[in-house]
């Protein structure tokens, strides 16, 4: 339980800082990642000593980070949204909410997904990792992986369809 094969922490930083960028913009989006990325290695930084130098180290970071991202989705879940205008007829509202819903970009409707397929999605196409690299992540079979994946990309696809051609 040494850390004396383990790289330096400098040289690991080096190595997984593009993965967990681009899993964080995937999971949380740019304005939110910054703040995420340097939490998931301040928490790897703390945790790292302990570390077993068998230890699969992207697999181990992905999961800080991946914990990390729930954390910010569950702020926005407590936090006001701020709106432009407040609409008193419902068929406004609904019109408002369409056009919002079309103009979101690709991982803005990922990150809308349940919360077990975001994060499989997230991991499986923002961090390339495979469906068991994912199901170690998350403490869930290969199966429930792949289940949630398939699900995902489903309401994903089912989505792009009900997109009007003009938008």
């Amino acid at each position: 339980m040494t850390s004396a094969r383990l790289p330096p922490f400098q040289r690991f930083l080096d190595r997984y800082r593009e993965d967990v960028l681009r899993f964080l913009v995937a999971s949380v989006g740019r304005d939110d990642a910054d703040d995420a990325f340097q939490e998931t290695f301040l928490s790897a930084l703390r945790a790292y000593p302990r570390l077993r130098a068998d230890s699969n180290l992207r697999g181990w970071v992905l999961t800080i980070a991946r914990n990390k991202a729930l954390d910010v989705h569950r702020a926005r879940g407590r936090s006001p949204v701020p709106v432009a205008e407040i609409h008193d007829r419902p068929a406004a509202r609904a019109a408002a909410a369409a056009n919002a819903t079309d103009a979101r970009d690709h991982w803005e409707r990922v990150r809308a997904l349940p919360g077990r397929q975001r994060e499989v999605l997230t991991l499986r196409y923002g961090a390339d990792l495979t469906h068991a690299e994912i199901a170690g992540a998350l403490g869930c079979s290969e199966q429930a992986a792949r289940r949630a994946a398939a699900d995902g990309l489903k309401t994903l696809r089912k989505e792009l369809d009900d997109v009007p051609a003009s938008a």
